[in-house]
């Protein structure tokens, strides 16, 4: 298979990374969720940059670290005595990622900057690349289609902060790589490309988390249904409840959100399951515990309705073991 290109361009390099397929096997079967080409396509190119420590390659100059799947790559779980037993889809989960977001670059530990592949579904290929700082916010910032992208608009980002003539010339060096790449292979290094804002189309509400939200609606409209708070007064009596002076007070500030998840109980009988994700996301991304037995009720629930069973599974494991620091679950 051949990457669509200008026919003037030498079609030396095929679509398929040269990555084997045992190897491929594993990191799919271990995460249980299907890669993009351009995941491993990014891997070769870390081979190039640094052949002995690929994973590392780009820490020098972005204090960037591959994580996650490319730990597979790099063989690292092979280490790890008890890796037969790990839940990967924990490894690198940080404290709001959803289940739809995948961690598969760590930067600034600081912030927990990290860059992740974003899916609506489990069984579908991402529709971006997303990148969080778990340390600020649940924000989801959407950057790119495929992970040369987002290491660009980050690489971007990062040339208009340095001063230091050297550090400017070795990042421009790699960010010459890294388009000459992505422009071989066919990828856009746009932050919104065509895909992207097409799914645009298709979200029916943007969560707490800005990403949005997909789910099918059928022609009469079945499938998602609107909560009754916007979500700005949503945040709000998320925000009484969490300060609530007493635990008497915090029950009654919880009446409000009481009386939407009933209304999620109607709206699944008629089969708008998207309700239920929506509030079960926006509780998730507020963060607090007080939220996480609503959220561990409606959140699996909704993934089962949607046949999304393993963001279930994901969420379930998460909510048992939400933790802001111990992420890497092949550390020593």
């Amino acid at each position: 298979m051949q990457c669509e290109k200008p026919a003037d361009v030498k079609k030396s390099k095929s679509c398929e990374a040269d990555v084997p397929s045992d190897l491929r096997k594993e990191v799919e079967s271990h995460y249980r969720l299907p890669l993009p080409e351009d995941f491993y396509h990014f891997w070769r190119f870390c081979e190039g940059l640094d052949p002995e420590r690929p994973a590392d390659s780009l820490s020098a100059s972005l204090g960037l670290r591959l994580v996650g799947p490319y730990d597979i790559l790099a063989g690292k779980h092979k280490i790890k005595k008890k890796a037969a037993g790990l839940n990967f889809n924990l490894h690198w989960r940080f404290y709001y990622d959803p289940p739809e977001f995948q961690t598969i670059i760590i930067g600034d530990s600081k912030t927990q900057f990290h860059m992740g592949y974003f899916r609506d579904s489990p069984d579908e290929l991402p529709v971006f690349v997303g990148t969080n700082e778990a340390k600020k916010n649940c924000i989801i910032v959407q950057s790119g289609d495929n992970v040369f992208a987002a290491v660009k608009l980050f690489l971007m980002k990062k040339l208009k902060e340095v001063t230091d003539k050297k550090k400017t010339s070795l990042l421009k060096t790699i960010d010459e790589k890294l388009t000459e790449a992505a422009r071989e292979l066919g990828l856009s290094l746009e932050q919104r490309t065509v895909r992207m804002k097409q799914r645009d189309k298709k979200v029916v509400t943007k969560t707490f988390h800005g990403a949005g939200l997909v789910v099918p609606v059928d022609k009469n409209d079945v499938g998602y249904r609107e909560l009754p708070e916007t979500d700005a007064s949503l945040r709000r009596i998320c925000r009484t409840i969490v300060e609530a002076p007493s635990d008497a007070d915090r029950l009654q500030a919880f009446a409000p959100v009481q009386e939407m998840v009933t209304y999620v109980q109607f709206a699944n009988d008629e089969c708008d399951y998207g309700m239920g994700l929506e509030l079960g996301l926006d509780l998730f991304c507020q963060g607090s515990h007080y939220f996480h037995k609503v959220a561990g009720q409606l959140l699996p629930l909704a993934y089962n309705l949607l046949k999304r069973n393993l963001f279930a599974e994901i969420i379930e494991a998460h909510l048992a073991n939400r933790s802001q620091e111990d992420v890497d679950q092949l550390a020593a």
